[in-house]
């Protein structure tokens, strides 16, 4: 059952309360190169990315956010480190969200501009606490970067909002380690209802990375802590997208695009099953249909085991069969046994 947090708008997505949990990325560009920037936020809302983040690093790059917000088909993020002047500027430019950590932007004063500007256009900040930049007093107190120390700097940093009367707040509480991260969204959210960004930071490659993710962010989410994610990568944002509704189909929460299921093979194979499961998944990328798909090896077991696939193909000798719902519909030469299942699959209109 997940924890009911407050809700709050990210431009049009909703975030906590009992909406979905959401998936988002970060750009890899460079924010004052709109056209790359704006080229790869298509691609990433092409994959399913609901959330987009973008660095600012100077006011070149908070110009041409405003720009890139206005071309954006989905919710753009501002993350803003420590000049309350590009807050302002991006604020000013439309942005539909902030990630700064108001501790970090320096005199009240500037904090409360942010917030007031912030307030007039009901934008969310978002208090991304890292384990890697915590405060230093924090860091003698506790002696090293724990779970506790990092709830303790989230909760200090939403007390400068709160105490400027300001509650459109999401946290994330992130460090490479998966189990203090676990442990340190499980003890703020006993704390507090404010709804969480969740992630592992700095996880990795794709492999290791989505190993990572999928083990801290699957402890969290079968919690029912989680109201939106990002899966940090060392690579193509769109994996980043992949990886999330992965998880999230996982463990049942939502569903989007194709389910894929293949056996691990083993000595009954007699065709290049990983080669096909390859293909076939590669090929299953773009298609956004709530189906289950099955590559299996054995033509034996493979329609009973995965009889619960809408499609699938299990694998002969030197061909395979291609079945629908556990019924066999015919018999393929193994090179044909991806093109077949693809046109079984590109006959119907199930969305």
């Amino acid at each position: 059952m997940n924890k009911l947090t407050r809700l709050i708008h990210i431009g049009t997505v909703p975030v906590g309360g009992d909406s979905p949990c959401s998936v988002q990325s970060m750009c890899s560009t460079d924010t004052r190169d709109v056209l790359a920037t704006i080229d790869q936020i298509n691609g990433l809302a092409d994959v399913g990315c609901e959330i987009v983040r973008c660095a600012v690093p100077d006011s070149d790059a908070a110009s041409a956010l405003a720009q890139i917000k206005k071309m954006s088909p989905i919710p753009v993020v501002a993350d803003i480190h420590f000049d309350y002047r590009l807050a302002l500027q991006v604020l000013d430019g439309g942005i539909d969200g902030l990630r700064l950590n108001p501790g970090n932007i320096g005199e009240k004063w500037k904090v409360a501009e942010i917030v007031a500007s912030a307030a007039e256009r009901k934008v969310p900040v978002r208090i991304g606490v890292n384990a890697g930049s915590l405060e230093k007093e924090l860091l003698r107190r506790y002696g090293h970067p724990s779970a506790e120390a990092m709830v303790e700097s989230a909760l200090g940093h939403i007390r400068i909002l709160e105490d400027l009367n300001y509650q459109e707040i999401k946290v994330s509480l992130k460090a490479s380690d998966v189990m203090k991260t676990v442990a340190a969204y499980r003890l703020f959210s006993e704390q507090s209802d404010y709804p969480l960004h969740i992630g592992i930071t700095e996880a990795g490659t794709l492999f290791s990375g989505t190993i990572k993710s999928s083990v801290g962010l699957g402890i969290l989410l079968a919690d029912g802590i989680g109201d939106t994610m990002r899966v940090s990568l060392t690579g193509d944002p769109k994996d980043e997208v992949r990886v999330g509704y992965d998880i999230l189909k996982a463990l049942g929460l939502r569903q989007r695009g194709v389910n894929f299921v293949s056996c691990p093979t083993c000595g009954r194979c007699q065709i290049d099953l990983i080669r096909v499961a390859e293909e076939v998944e590669k090929r299953l990328q773009g298609v956004d249909k709530q189906i289950t798909v099955a590559v299996m090896g054995c033509a034996v077991n493979g329609p009973g085991e995965a009889r619960e696939a809408d499609f699938g193909i299990a694998g002969g000798k030197g061909e395979g069969i291609l079945f629908r719902h556990g019924e066999i519909v015919c018999k393929v030469p193994e090179g044909e046994l991806a093109d077949a299942l693809i046109e079984e699959i590109e006959k119907i209109n199930i969305h």
